[in-house]
């Protein structure tokens, strides 16, 4: 990792806030701007954040449900404990049944929302990296399909490319959806968030 890289990673806005305001990552305002523009989340939902490390999105979960909502996060890396206690940290590949049952236990009915900011091993080269983030994605709706209750609300990253407008379709057959890209999303990122609500 170059000392230039460092350097403009320190300068960058959203990382200087996210460090002024205590939240463990830059990605934290994404999903503040996405919940402000869609009411995902609410106080006393129970979410599930898959792919959750180092937090970021699951700090802002923690904040709007609130003492009576409950947040799941999900890694393959450690997740800090949060001081509140109605957050479950689970290490584990959310691609694996063993780790879908550790997410039933500790929810112990359905969730109310799914996020996903997860991304793939990247490897610089566009149409691979689009491939393996198609690839998440579709993972992340199979897990929804079982653990997310009837009107629930789903948002996930997903790599611009060939199979985006696909998945599209297959995300419309059960949600109202739609895409965006909050401001805070680095500029020249191929990334986009899907914002599918009211789980048919």
């Amino acid at each position: 990792m170059s000392k230039k890289w460092e350097k403009d990673r320190r300068k960058e806005h959203y990382h200087r806030i996210a460090k002024k305001e205590n939240y463990r990552s830059r990605a934290s305002y994404k999903l503040i701007q996405l919940n402000k523009r869609f009411k995902i989340i609410k106080n006393g939902d129970f979410v599930v954040d898959l792919g959750a490390a180092p937090g970021g999105w699951s700090q802002v979960a923690l904040e709007v449900v609130g003492n009576q909502g409950l947040v799941v996060g999900v890694d393959l890396q450690r997740i800090k404990p949060f001081k509140q206690d109605n957050f479950i940290g689970i290490l584990g590949n959310f691609t694996e049944d063993e780790t879908v049952a550790k997410i039933d236990y500790a929810l112990g009915g359905k969730a109310d929302v799914i996020l996903s900011d997860a991304s793939p091993q990247l490897s610089g080269i566009r149409d691979i990296d689009h491939l393996k983030s198609i690839e998440i994605a579709e993972n992340v709706l199979k897990i929804g399909e079982h653990i997310l209750k009837r009107n629930g609300n789903l948002i996930m990253k997903v790599f611009q490319g060939e199979e985006f407008g696909k998945l599209l379709k297959k995300i419309k057959k059960n949600f109202n959806v739609k895409t965006t890209k909050p401001p805070s999303s680095k500029k020249g990122s191929t990334e986009m968030y899907v914002v599918a609500m009211g789980k048919i």
